[in-house]
């Protein structure tokens, strides 16, 4: 009997510590936002790299102090900027203030959109399981492979000659 006491001890024991690790963890997130009410978050994408500030308003995208229209002049690119809000259903209700350097047009839409992303889920955190589903909070690792000596690029060889 001793032996069963003391593994229901030891039951009782675990699952006291595990109570409040699961109450921490099904706790609701605490929204992250700085004085001015503004979420910030960075983003990245092949060289690019975003820092991104959210906060309510009418929609307004402001790049590197364009506006998205100027500074991403091809259409798909604003369609890119525009994916984390459809997804969210928060389409018009923040406006965007971001800086990007690095990369060319394409890796710095996506580094944008990577830091709204993530700071729309820092300033509202019931978004995060919308953003997560579409993978838009995940960095895309990919990037460039270096080129390595004695070949012409990353991985093309020179023209092989017999004689």
């Amino acid at each position: 009997m001793a032996d069963i006491k003391s593994l229901d001890d030891l039951k009782s024991a675990v699952a006291g510590s595990a109570a409040p690790a699961a109450a921490e963890a099904a706790a609701p997130k605490t929204p992250q936002r700085d004085s001015l009410g503004r979420s910030y978050a960075t983003g990245k994408r092949k060289d690019a790299v975003a820092r991104v500030w959210v906060k309510p308003g009418s929609g307004k995208v402001v790049v590197n102090g364009k506006e998205m229209a100027a500074y991403f002049a091809r259409p798909v690119l604003q369609m890119i900027l525009k994916q984390p809000f459809q997804i969210a259903n928060v389409e018009g209700q923040f406006d965007v203030f971001a800086t990007v350097a690095g990369g060319g047009l394409s890796g710095q839409a996506g580094a944008v959109k990577h830091g709204i992303s993530k700071a729309l889920q820092l300033y509202e955190p019931s978004l995060r399981p919308a953003l997560k589903a579409a993978g838009f909070l995940t960095r895309d690792s990919r990037v460039v492979e270096r080129k390595k000596y004695g070949k012409a690029k990353a991985r093309k060889s020179f023209q092989f000659s017999k004689r």
